[in-house]
């Protein structure tokens, strides 16, 4: 049997079960999370580069930490987190390490969960995701660290509604399908926004759909309603002139985090701090140039400008330290999540954040 062959049966049998549990129990959601994970890695273990995720390195001449005594930073990116895809596109943070002896090399994962399972196994040092999969590693045992986190973003995530849809408030998703991706930031906000409207989330039909699957089942009317987030969430505004019936204002933060290995943020806390530095410089390039950053997006994404362009005038950037009351929010999203039994077990967030003054 050909490696080629090998890794389609293995692929199409991986999918085949993530498919079935789909179809059950959310008490199987975290078995579903662990597979998809591991299936990932799997498969890109058996690739000619035996990296997760389609690796890209301006350096690659190690795979530890460590090297001749000079710091080798491996980052996980995807091409939809802007700040570090534009910090990879202009290279400064390889000027910033290479003048101190060091490098840096980068691995592109479609998703938050592969990028933190190699963090777990390894295969980097840091990276970058929204707020749901550093609560499920966490509870996986995971060993990482929260570093750092971007600005509340509150209104670049919704649930919206077809133009001529007879839902006007909360109240009317009673009954309704509601479709989002599964222990997701928006799975939060649809959570929140049902308490809001003294629902509870058993009031709704629950459609768990990837970006891509939703809004083919938002534009052929198949779900009521869909909660997504920027630029996906944009970019279903202009195709399908849908009205947003709330976005995250005074419902949930969504905010995303920088997170990095245990082991190499003890190791190498100056490493650390260099990254972040370099985060807030384009940071601040980003906040002034939303028409250069979704230029810069555009083709990798393959979502037109104008689209990325008004994503990003919602947005905001920076790495900034997690306050008590940044924890306190990360804290009650893992407690909702446990008890809608969508995580196996209660987590404290702060165990996991790290102390950069000490």
């Amino acid at each position: 049997m050909s490696g080629k062959f090998s890794l389609f049966v293995l692929w199409e049998f991986g999918i085949a079960l993530v498919k079935k549990l789909l179809k059950q129990n959310t008490r199987n959601f975290c078995l579903l999370f662990a597979i998809a994970m591991g299936l990932t890695l799997v498969i890109s273990a058996c690739s000619p580069n035996n990296n997760p995720g389609t690796v890209q390195t301006s350096n690659s001449n190690s795979t530890s930490s460590q090297t001749n005594n000079n710091t080798v930073i491996r980052i996980g990116y995807q091409k939809s987190a802007t700040i570090l895809y534009s910090l990879k596109a202009k290279g400064d943070l390889e000027k910033a390490v290479h003048a101190t002896g060091g490098s840096v090399t980068w691995t592109e994962f479609p998703a938050g969960p592969p990028m933190l399972e190699a963090l777990n196994v390894g295969s980097i040092d840091f990276g970058y995701t929204g707020e749901a999969p550093p609560i499920f590693a966490q509870a996986a045992d995971t060993p990482l660290v929260y570093v750092a986190c971007e600005p509340s973003l509150p209104k670049a995530e919704a649930i919206i509604v077809h133009q001529d849809s007879p839902i006007k408030t909360l109240a009317d998703l009673k009954g309704k399908r509601v479709a989002f991706a599964k222990g997701s930031n928006v799975n939060y906000l649809v959570v929140k926004s049902l308490e809001k409207a003294g629902l509870k989330y058993t009031d709704i039909k629950p459609t768990f759909l990837t970006p891509a699957d939703a809004r083919e089942a938002f534009e052929g009317k198949n779900v009521d309603a869909w909660g997504i987030w920027d630029p996906y969430l944009a970019a279903g505004e202009q195709a399908t002139k849908a009205r947003i019936l709330t976005n995250a204002t005074g419902l949930a933060p969504n905010r995303g985090y920088y997170l990095a290995a245990k082991s190499f943020v003890e190791k190498n806390p100056e490493a650390v701090k260099t990254i972040l530095a370099e985060v807030n410089k384009v940071s601040s390039w980003a906040k002034n140039n939303p028409a250069g950053v979704a230029k810069l997006l555009s083709p990798v994404l393959g979502i037109d400008e104008s689209v990325l362009e008004t994503a990003e005038k919602r947005h905001d950037y920076g790495a900034i330290p997690l306050t008590e009351e940044i924890i306190k929010d990360q804290q009650e999203i893992a407690d909702t999540f446990y008890k809608i039994k969508l995580l196996p077990k209660q987590i404290n967030v702060k165990d996991i954040v790290w102390q950069s003054n000490k």
